[in-house]
Formats: C-alpha cells, structure tokens, sequence
C-alpha cells in the first residue's frame, strides 16, 4: 500500500479542494458510515485515503482494495485532510452523483406504500439541515427531493454526513427553480403544500394519502408573499405561543411521518 507522508502530495492537495467545494465534480465522504455506503453505491472512485491507526473491522479496506487501491496517510499529517476534528482515519472521493428529475419522476410513479410526495426545500442554507432532511425524507419514505437554486450543497461533506447515506440512495435534484418547481408538480397532478408559520390549516388536518409537493422555505425567512400565492395549501405545526419555530429538519420530520402514519395506518 502506497504510504503518504507530506502535506504537499497531490493526492492530499486535490483532497482538500474537494473538500473545501472547489472541484465540484468529486465529493468527500468521511468516516466509517459513509465508507460503508459508499461500497454499497453505484459511486465511482477516485481515492480512498486510510490514516494509519485506521481500525477496520469491517474488513473494509479489503473490499475497497478490490475496487481501487487504498493509499496509507500519516497520522500526522491525516488531519490536514479531515473535515471533523476526530476523523476516523477514513475518506473517500468519489465521482459527484448525477441527479436527475427522471429518477425523482421515476419513484413518484413507483407503486408501494411509500408517501405519495417529494419535497421541495427552496434555499435551505445549512448543510446539516439540508442533510438531516434527506435522512428524515427517507425514513419516512418520502419519493425524492427537490433542492432549489441557491440552497446549500447536498453533497457536501455537511451534508453527506447529516444525511448518513440517504443522499446516495434517495432520488435528489438540485439547483431548481421555486416557479419551475411548483410547474413540474402542477404537471403531474401534485397538491402543492408548504409549511408556514402563516398557515391556516393544522398540518394532522389535511389528506396526506394524494400526491403532494411538500415546500420547505428558507430557514430565516420562509416563503415570500408571492410565492405562497403559489402554494395550493398552506399548513402549520400548532405550538405554544412562547414559542415562534421549529428547526427546519424538526418541522420536515414531524410533518413527514405525519404523512407515513396517515398512509400506513
């Protein structure tokens, strides 16, 4: 195994530019979870980097080695590479999924007893959010996502990690407009329906069994005037009045298995 002990390898540098958003072709996976999804996926890899202290019990590096050739980093200098403070001695680059509204259209029409929605979540600026939202949108069995222009990074390393595989796995697309958006939900018959704070119906109050886009605004600001006069139906999650909002990830989480318990149920 080919060993690595200078800050300067090319490996490392183009590593790090991964990282920090400036090759956006690749992205970063870190840690043993997104390792193991990684094997799982259909990605395609470029570099697999192993800290010397690396414990794999999960005879990973194994499986890997058949894939592509691990490389061995110095403990010393592996944290120049790492995006948390506590790596687990592993990270992977790999091709960027390609995404596409023909897998998200694809899994709509899919019959089974998944919700019948996709989620539109219009400038999510927090990677974690953005992340956790994936997970919660699969958990619950949610048909796709939907990320609009100008929102966070689904594949950053964030992202990925607040996602733990679901973002390698649900059918995403990015950088959509809000008005092409709700017009691709118009046609195919969706019910367009966001959650808002200004919401005049309670979110255990409507039918979540047809088919629906789900809107998610910006976490500071929400949705714009305009573009809840889009919005088919607008719902709230009724709270305390001390209280003024929940966390973007909370309020998807709620609502969404809302939705699995209606349609399972």
């Amino acid at each position: 195994m080919e060993k690595i002990t200078s800050r300067d390898n090319q490996k490392l540098k183009f590593a790090r530019k991964v990282r920090d958003g400036r090759e956006p072709e690749y992205i970063f996976l870190e840690g043993v979870r997104l390792a193991k999804e990684a094997l799982r996926s259909e990605l395609e890899l470029k570099e697999v980097l192993v800290s010397e202290d690396f414990d794999d019990r999960s005879d990973q590096l194994e499986a890997f080695a058949s894939l592509i050739g691990p490389t061995l980093v110095s403990d010393r200098i592996f944290d120049s590479v790492a995006d948390t403070k506590n790596s687990q001695g592993i990270v992977i680059i790999a091709k960027r999924p390609i995404t596409s509204i023909e897998r998200v259209d694809a899994a709509l029409a899919k019959a089974g007893s998944g919700i019948p929605l996709v989620i539109f979540l219009s400038r999510i600026n927090n990677p974690s959010n953005l992340g956790a939202i994936l997970r919660t949108a699969e958990a619950s069995s949610a048909r796709g996502v939907i990320v609009s222009e100008g929102s966070a990074d689904v594949f950053s390393p964030k992202a990925l990690r607040a996602a733990m595989g679901s973002s390698l796995r649900l059918p995403v697309l990015e950088n959509v407009g809000f008005d092409e958006a709700i017009k691709w939900a118009q046609t195919r018959g969706l019910t367009t329906t966001a959650a808002d704070i200004g919401g005049t119906e309670a979110y255990t109050e409507i039918d979540w069994k047809i088919p629906r886009l789900l809107v998610f605004g910006s976490e500071a600001h929400g949705l714009s005037e305009s573009e809840r006069e889009l919005i088919d139906q607008v719902v709230k999650i009724p709270m305390k009045d001390e209280v003024e909002s929940l966390n973007l990830a909370v309020s998807a989480g709620v609502i969404l298995f809302e939705a699995r318990r209606q349609v399972i149920s």
